[in-house]
């Protein structure tokens, strides 16, 4: 079995889910912008809460991140 890096598998993930038709996003901030109700993020799914909530559209249907998360 080969050794796989964190980037390599990192990278990886992100591409399946790019073939997939999802829109790779950027990390989100681990300090939230407009989310008086966190301190931090701590999960991979809280900056995402305003699409869920219905409060923002978010720019495409499928997304993929890989987010930095305490």
């Amino acid at each position: 079995m080969q050794w796989t890096g964190l980037n390599e598998l990192r990278e990886k993930y992100l591409h399946f889910f790019e073939t997939k038709d999802h829109l790779r996003l950027g990390s989100f901030p681990l300090v939230p912008k407009d989310d008086p109700s966190l301190l931090l993020i701590n999960s991979g799914m809280a900056p995402m809460k305003k699409w869920f909530l219905g409060q923002e559209e978010p720019p495409r249907r499928r997304v993929t991140t890989c987010q930095k998360c305490i």
